[in-house]
């Protein structure tokens, strides 16, 4: 492996695997632009159950407050797609996600970029990221994360 792929796999910890579905295809043959958000979605689910240690839907203490997609090449059925994830980035009160979707081949097909912002939906505000949540982040990816994205 070249020292580039290797720093690119090692910038992605976590990858979970996402089948495109047939009725994920639009009249263009690919995948409709929107699945992506779904494709990372389902990833970032695993990742929050996994390495955030949170469990089932009532553990959810974020709100999306942004999202942004990139598009490389056209994604198409049928592939089990290799979505990457990672917290790029800590905040007092959010954090942003960043994500590299495969192909099963090892394409990149679309990149995408998530914000959330943590959120006591009793109490409908949002809250400081715990330290034990900041912990459990920073373990993970395995040093300490920026307050801020930096754009590269």
């Amino acid at each position: 492996m070249e020292d580039a792929e290797r720093s690119q796999e090692e910038e992605f910890r976590f990858e979970h695997r996402v089948p495109v579905r047939f009725r994920d295809v639009d009249i263009g043959g690919h995948a409709h632009h929107s699945q992506v958000l779904i494709y990372i979605e389902e990833a970032r689910w695993r990742y929050w159950e996994e390495v955030a240690g949170r469990k089932g839907v009532e553990s959810v203490d974020y709100i999306m407050a942004e999202a942004r997609t990139r598009y490389h090449q056209r994604i198409l059925y049928p592939d089990l797609l290799r979505v990457g994830v990672r917290v790029a980035s800590l905040g007092r009160k959010h954090f942003e996600m960043a994500y590299r979707i495969l192909s099963g081949e090892g394409q990149l097909l679309a990149s995408a970029w998530t914000t959330q912002v943590m959120y006591d939906y009793g109490e409908g505000r949002s809250v400081r990221v715990p330290d034990e949540l900041r912990d459990r982040l920073e373990g993970y990816e395995g040093r300490s994360l920026p307050t801020r994205r930096i754009e590269g």
